[in-house]
């Protein structure tokens, strides 16, 4: 009975003896939590909710470089662009989406730029059949101005940079109620007049909250050229480097999911002569 109780001890002692022994079990223990994590993790961003981080100032003032942001998966449906990590792109998968839904004027987007295949973030002005055009820095839509009315001006330091720009801040607000704070600077930016954009069927036309710094559908480089002031037409072939051209129109199989949340930031406030700076925590957008 000794014998067999010591050899029952002897047999359920197996823990790690030596450094080497004790991390093969760590790699081990790693590898299959790893496992279960990973394909969990990326099931989750790819149909529910991903984490993308804002790398320019396109969408200023409502997104500031190095925010956070929660993006819907399921918000439009899905298709090979919903994939993390942009793996679709690399994938013989069928294009189309699935359970489709077409986005509102004025939805924060994260999508994939038709020509230099990076991941974009903008908002919706216009929807398949609009009629957009830039005049005087305002939006007109279907030959009607987008209401707007001004708010403030703002002193700040753009990021990167050690000199001081002035913004004039204008809220804009679409047809069911829905507004959002736009930068404009000084009047007389390319992108302040436009010629006339006819928004194809199954395309959408973005544009950056930033006006002055933001390439983006009110910029031929990425559309067919004008016939006479009209631009209404797809997949012409690029007069430009691809990395180099604004996102045109944006088809809507190329929408990865709508922007609903600032989850967080490591944003330093820059707003000059005392203006309060925004909250950057779980700010809805």
């Amino acid at each position: 009975m000794a014998r067999d109780g010591e050899k029952a001890a002897q047999g359920s002692d197996n823990a790690p003896t030596t450094l080497a022994d004790k991390v093969k079990q760590e790699l081990k223990e790693w590898g299959a939590t790893l496992a279960v994590f990973v394909p969990l993790f990326m099931l989750f961003s790819g149909l529910v909710y991903e984490q993308r981080v804002i790398p320019s100032e396109s969408m200023v003032p409502t997104l500031q470089v190095s925010d956070r942001v929660a993006v819907a998966k399921f918000a439009y449906g899905y298709d090979r662009y919903s994939l993390p990590f942009s793996m679709g792109r690399y994938l013989p998968l069928p294009k189309g989406r699935i359970f489709a839904r077409d986005p509102k004027r004025g939805d924060v987007v994260v999508f994939e730029h038709p020509h230099a295949g990076k991941v974009m973030i903008k908002r919706v002005i216009g929807l398949p059949g609009d009629q957009v055009q830039m005049i005087d820095e305002q939006v007109y839509i279907n030959g009607e101005p987008l209401p707007s009315e001004y708010v403030r001006s703002v002193r700040y330091v753009p990021h990167g940079t050690n000199w001081v720009a002035t913004a004039y801040e204008w809220r804009e607000t679409a047809e069911d109620g829905k507004s959002w704070i736009t930068d404009r600077q000084e009047a007389g930016d390319r992108g302040d007049n436009t010629v006339l954009f006819i928004v194809p069927k199954g395309h959408v036309f973005m544009m950056g909250d930033n006006r002055d710094n933001s390439l983006d559908s009110r910029f031929l480089s990425g559309h067919c050229p004008p016939v006479g002031n009209v631009v209404d037409r797809v997949g012409c072939p690029l007069a430009v480097d691809p990395k180099e051209a604004s996102v045109g129109f944006v088809p809507m199989d190329h929408l990865m999911g709508r922007a609903d949340t600032v989850l967080m930031s490591f944003y330093r406030c820059k707003l000059l002569d005392g203006e309060k700076c925004p909250k950057r925590v779980w700010k809805g957008l």
